[in-house]
């Protein structure tokens, strides 16, 4: 008798979301900040989030149409504290999340095309992608505010796929922000929400059909 045994991925790609995937959780940060900065918890939801003001400004920096600054002082206003690195104090307790990103590096290893597809949030005077190398161990950096695009619009996800050299049947989409996965859903994609890594993991390695953990990136193929 003998058995099928598969020797690479059943699909081709796997893309990315950063903030919240490749990073711990931003809600936690957004909590803390809210402490550090003596403001009842929530003020970041409702004095910004879900203000017509806010709204506008998070989507304007988002496609690039304006920059960090200027996010930080109509963001500062509306929450009532110094804009100064604004958007850098919220985020200060990020970190990266290692089993994603491992995880990530194993598949890429292993054959896969791995891409960032992220709402940016400005990169001055805070960047928030130093020191995730993104450029050397990532096959495509899509980030939203260099394209005048922001997720969920479809031809953002597209110019990530064109980037990768794949369809979206081929590939896996990870996003921690439930509302970015039904148009990636629609173009082909198989998608998983990211709520904490290890389910995100195994979920990844469900999709792809290879294994991601206890795998180094150094004993892997690629």
């Amino acid at each position: 008798m003998s058995s099928h045994v598969s020797r690479g991925p059943r699909l081709k790609g796997l893309v990315l979301d950063f903030g919240g995937v490749l990073t711990t959780p931003l809600l936690p940060a957004a909590l803390a900040f809210e402490r550090r900065e003596g403001l009842a918890e929530g003020t970041l939801l409702t004095d910004l989030a879900l203000t017509p003001e806010g709204i506008r400004i998070t989507e304007d920096l988002e496609r690039g149409a304006i920059g960090q600054r200027e996010w930080n002082a109509v963001a500062g206003r509306l929450l009532r504290v110094r804009p100064d690195n604004l958007m850098g104090r919220i985020f200060a307790d990020l970190r990266p999340e290692p089993t994603v990103i491992v995880a990530a590096a194993v598949a890429r290893r292993a054959g896969v095309k791995v891409g960032i597809l992220s709402n940016s949030v400005g990169l001055t005077p805070w960047n928030l992608y130093q020191g995730y190398a993104v450029n050397r161990l990532y096959d495509a950096v899509v980030l939203s505010e260099r394209h005048g695009l922001r997720k969920p619009e479809p031809e953002l996800y597209r110019l990530v796929l064109a980037r990768l050299g794949l369809t979206a049947e081929e590939c896996v989409f990870v996003d921690d922000t439930a509302q970015h996965l039904p148009p990636a859903a629609a173009l082909g994609f198989t998608t998983v929400h990211a709520v904490e890594p290890a389910g995100t993991v195994a979920a990844i390695e469900a999709a792809l059909g290879i294994p991601l953990v206890g795998v180094t990136p150094e004993r892997s193929h690629r």
